[in-house]
């Protein structure tokens, strides 16, 4: 990571004392220079302080995603599954966090590498932080937690796709394989410096459409492929039965929330906020988010009144969060016009992709795949197509090993977690809802019959 110094305000010091120095004759300038080389010292610490404060903000911007992961699938599932899937949203924060820390972040940033995944030290130790050279640009601490936060986004993308069906230590089981190697083999391909980074000149990611994004959509996939879709959710005659979520305002806040830390996603990803030009980028990157998103939803609202008569919500929720994957690929670019044609494109691709999965009976329950999967590949080869000095092939090439390589492996844990546990409730505890025959309790038990 190149990390800059404050060099202007540096230089400017500098050359002021050793002129000062000059002037006064001999005897001063070792003095002036013994200053200078302070003035010089406190601009590296400046910078140190203002990247590990942006690593630790930023990263806490991206942890407040969590909530907002839980609020959108607790109001798109049905009543009955309401405690169930916000457990499962704490619990799999909770994992994410454990597993990344003993083995996600050496597999990922190893000290040694062979470029295809990390041979470094398990168990991260927190009192290495505390020897940290301040000339090395920012607290290694800070980066390992900025890092970490983004690991339980891909397993959140997981459960909302699968919910109301699946077993919870199931899915839990599937989550700690996926954020301790499955995540972080593929994203030390590219960010920890292996074969896809190619010395910069190889595929290209800036903060996760597809190392995050598409993984977790991949993941998710296959694991409905596998589950199956919820008991009267298709029938013989491959009508769709329609499953309404129980508390769209709950939902929508989700997708604010989700926005809101979005900011901290893709801002954070600029790695330093140490010189003004990191400010300005950072500055950009915002602008680009937002613009993306705001697109998103206009564009799933236009769609949705042209294709079905009318203006759907849940629709009008996705296409804000596909334009803000779609965007993640590459929004530090300066041309904001194109980001509003990325959200724009990712708000038609989410409407067409919930059809073809209806169309395929691949039930996801809160649109996770069109968002995450769909829009993720297509944000991650808008790079290639729209920015000359990013290549079309590499992205390509990105996309298809990164999709292979989670395919393959999601579907081994998937299969070998079924034969050993079973991946999917009882019919009669689906028809139950899973906070009672997961749980034994229920979310809102003052609206139940007794």
């Amino acid at each position: 990571m190149n990390r800059k110094l404050f060099a202007t305000t540096a230089g400017l010091a500098g050359l002021a004392l050793l002129a000062t120095g000059a002037a006064c004759g001999q005897d001063a300038s070792a003095e002036v220079q013994a200053l200078a080389e302070q003035a010089a010292a406190q601009t590296v610490e400046f910078q140190f302080v203002f990247n590990t404060f942006m690593f630790l903000m930023m990263g806490l911007l991206v942890m407040f995603m969590a909530p907002g992961f839980a609020m959108l699938e607790a109001g798109l599932v049905r009543t009955k599954n309401t405690a169930t899937i916000l457990l499962k949203n704490i619990a799999l924060f909770s994992i994410a966090g454990l597993m990344y820390w003993a083995f996600g972040y050496a597999i990922m940033y190893p000290g040694e590498f062979n470029g295809y995944f990390g041979i470094g030290d398990l168990f991260y130790n927190a009192d290495s932080a505390l020897e940290d050279d301040i000339g090395g640009g920012y607290s290694k601490m800070s980066d390992w937690w900025f890092q970490m936060v983004f690991v339980a986004t891909a397993a959140s993308i997981v459960s909302g796709a699968l919910a109301e069906r699946i077993k919870l230590w199931s899915f839990l089981l599937f989550v700690v394989v996926l954020t301790a190697v499955i995540y972080p083999i593929q994203g030390a391909w590219h960010w920890g410096g292996g074969w896809l980074y190619n010395d910069g000149e190889g595929f290209y990611d800036f903060a996760g459409s597809t190392i995050v994004h598409s993984v977790g959509g991949w993941a998710a996939l296959i694991g409905a492929i596998l589950l199956g879709a919820r008991k009267g959710k298709y029938g013989p005659d491959g009508k769709v039965s329609p499953m309404q979520g129980a508390n769209l305002p709950l939902a929508t806040l989700g997708t604010f929330i989700l926005w809101f830390g979005w900011f901290g996603f893709n801002g954070g990803s600029q790695l330093a906020l140490g010189t003004g030009g990191d400010a300005n980028a950072i500055s950009v990157i915002f602008a680009n988010t937002f613009v993306a998103a705001a697109a998103g939803v206009v564009g799933a609202m236009v769609i949705s009144q042209i294709v079905y008569g009318k203006v759907d919500l849940t629709l009008a929720l996705n296409g804000a969060l596909g334009g803000l994957v779609g965007i993640t690929a590459g929004p530090e670019h300066t041309n904001m016009i194109i980001p509003i044609i990325i959200g724009l494109v990712s708000a038609g691709l989410v409407i067409g992709s919930v059809k073809l999965l209806d169309t395929l009976k691949i039930d996801d329950v809160v649109g996770a795949i069109p968002v995450h999967l769909v829009c993720g590949i297509w944000g991650t080869l808008a790079v290639g197509i729209f920015y000359s000095d990013k290549s079309p092939l590499w992205q390509l090439i990105g996309v298809v090993s990164i999709g292979a390589f989670v395919v393959v492996t999601s579907a081994i844990v998937w299969l070998v977690i079924r034969a050993i546990l079973g991946l999917r409730v009882s019919e009669e505890g689906e028809m139950m809802g899973l906070d009672k025959s997961e749980l034994g309790m229920e979310a809102y038990p003052e609206f139940s019959s007794r």
